[in-house]
């Protein structure tokens, strides 16, 4: 079964963010827009790149009303020591998920049980809970966080208008469809 249109399931977790630790839970969800960015672990090799991509874009994200969780299943102090080494990590300023216990893993289904890491899993979750998006990669594919803003602004935008769906490659901005019987054949 997907998860797709289904609510986060309960998790409480720490994460480190802004030289903090702060607990977080499906209920610091509500009411706002969120992404839920899987990575295996800190320290490595492609990760960094993508976690360094997203805080380029979070600015971005953040006009939006988009906060932004880096979840690996490291702990809270692991990360906060890759924080505090590399400087591409240390530039990150939204919070990064510890998941040790592999709950959150699991209740976003990307946990690899016999490596005990998670797969490169991109999750975004609606003001309600609810998961809208979902992309996953193998684990040695980096993602593209302007292809995800463009992703989140479509998925912003169909919510704010339900009688419309947005086409490939939709820009914000852009012309959309509504649906009908007019369309079908037509496209």
């Amino acid at each position: 079964m997907s998860l797709l249109n289904t609510e986060v399931k309960p998790f409480n977790a720490t994460a480190y963010h802004n030289g903090d630790f702060v607990e977080v839970s499906e209920e610091s969800l509500k009411g706002q827009w969120s992404i839920f960015f899987f990575y295996p672990a800190d320290f490595t090799f492609v990760c960094p790149t993508e976690l360094g991509d997203l805080q380029d874009n979070y600015e971005a994200f953040k006009a939006l009303g988009v906060e932004i969780y880096g979840v690996s299943t490291d702990t809270h102090f692991t990360h906060k020591a890759w924080h505090d080494s590399s400087e591409t990590i240390n530039k990150l300023q939204y919070p990064m998920l510890a998941d040790p216990t592999h709950v959150v893993s699991r209740n976003f289904e990307v946990l690899i049980e016999d490596a005990g890491i998670a797969d490169r899993g991109t999750f975004v979750v609606d003001p309600d809970g609810k998961i809208q998006i979902i992309e996953l990669n193998a684990g040695n594919i980096g993602r593209n966080a302007e292809e995800l803003l463009r992703k989140v602004k479509a998925a912003q935008y169909v919510r704010a208008n339900p009688n419309e769906v947005c086409p490939a490659k939709w820009e914000e901005g852009e012309e959309t469809l509504a649906p009908s019987l007019d369309l079908v054949g037509k496209i």
